[in-house]
């Protein structure tokens, strides 16, 4: 499994927007400069965050990307999927049928179990993770991620 680009590049600017001060947020040649990205790519980004709802615009010329909300209610399993989708889905075994029209494997088919699984448990951690836990520094973030990791994993220990 990787982690596209677009996701990756997508979270690194939500999270630049989250952090700033400056209440006209950042603008796309900020953005540019501090990501080290291109500026169509930048506008392209966050046109995709602001169609879902997670960031808006401020206008004037000196008008940037600000958060749509608190970043406490801004979840990241909702902001990955809305820049790449989900790992798995309904549609998955449709656009993997190799030449035939139908997977061979459409009735039974132990490997959409694992992807299944997979999804769901990457379901059930991102849904626990909000912005506002990745806005601090990486090792403030890396803590309050392992406190979410160990909370999940005791909570299945217990079923």
């Amino acid at each position: 499994m990787k982690i596209s680009a677009q996701e990756e590049y997508g979270l690194r600017i939500l999270i630049r927007i989250a952090r700033c001060k400056n209440k006209e947020g950042m603008s796309i040649p900020q953005l540019s400069d501090t990501e080290g990205l291109s500026s169509h790519y930048i506008a392209k980004l966050t046109r995709i965050l602001r169609m879902e709802g997670f960031i808006n615009s401020t206008p004037g010329n000196k008008g940037g990307y600000v958060l749509a909300k608190p970043a406490e209610e801004i979840n990241i399993n909702k902001v990955l999927k809305a820049l790449g989708g989900a790992l798995f889905n309904s549609t998955y075994c449709g656009s993997h049928t190799g030449v035939l029209k139908f997977c061979t494997n459409s009735v039974d088919c132990s490997a959409r179990s694992l992807w299944q699984m997979i999804q769901f448990s990457v379901d059930q951690l991102l849904d626990k993770v909000s912005l506002q836990d990745l806005i601090s520094t990486e090792a403030e973030s890396g803590v309050v991620l392992e406190r979410i990791m160990e909370h999940s994993n005791n909570y299945t220990a217990l079923r």
